[in-house]
């Protein structure tokens, strides 16, 4: 079946780089098993230094039918200015980067952020094969530093990281425009580390209305009002 995305290149690379991520499902999944078995885990704040290490050469990446999700979600609301907070390998930055690129009208980018210095080379390198590297603003750090600047207003924001979803959120929160969208992943099968995320989202100061899309973990789909 042809991609929604119509560029049998990018699709290609997408196909391996799902393929290569669905080999590390079961392993991951029973890493956090065994975790919570023996009662080491944390799951209000599960983010600690063997957690990390284990994490630092996964790819944890989206689920095809969330990237395209996405990719449709920007292209509805012509996003041209889009932050995503964890960008692992590149794999959802280039649904992203694919609905900048495929909206002729607009020259737009995707602001990453990617912690790990080894995926933030490699996910450089993805985008080159998949000739998306020109509508990406990959930056490497903290998301805590990197994203203090996002030089104007956002349409869509991609939280894909738990253990910083609510201070990557802070951040970028006032430059989000009336209408804009904001997609967290996983946030029913970890949706004690998203106490505070979801605090933040339902306060109705902070001018959200959210709901969780039923995809494969939960999908929050969140929209500024």
């Amino acid at each position: 079946m042809t991609s929604i995305l119509n560029d049998p290149k990018l699709e290609s690379l997408l196909d391996c780089l799902h393929a290569q991520s669905d080999t590390e499902v079961e392993e991951i999944d029973n890493y956090f098993a065994q975790r919570r078995r023996v009662g080491t885990l944390d799951l209000e704040k599960p983010y600690d230094d063997e957690l990390n290490l284990f994490l630092s050469d996964k790819m944890v990446a989206l689920d095809r039918d969330k990237g395209e999700f996405c990719y449709q979600l920007c292209r509805s609301i012509g996003a041209s200015r889009i932050v995503e907070a964890g960008t692992s390998f590149g794999i959802s930055t280039m649904y992203l980067a694919a609905a900048v690129r495929d909206d002729q009208f607009k020259k737009g980018v995707v602001i990453g952020t990617e912690h790990e210095p080894a995926k933030v080379k490699i996910a450089l390198q993805n985008f080159e094969k998949a000739g998306l590297s020109e509508f990406i603003d990959l930056r490497e750090g903290d998301l805590r530093q990197t994203l203090k600047e996002v030089d104007g207003s956002v349409d869509f924001m991609l939280v894909d990281i738990w253990n910083v979803a609510l201070p990557a959120l802070e951040l970028v929160s006032s430059n989000l425009r009336p209408g804009a969208i904001v997609i967290c992943d996983n946030t029913t099968v970890s949706a004690e580390a998203y106490r505070g995320y979801f605090k933040f989202v339902n306060d109705p100061k902070n001018q959200f209305r959210t709901m969780t899309v039923p995809f494969r973990g939960g999908l929050e789909l969140t929209v500024r009002v």
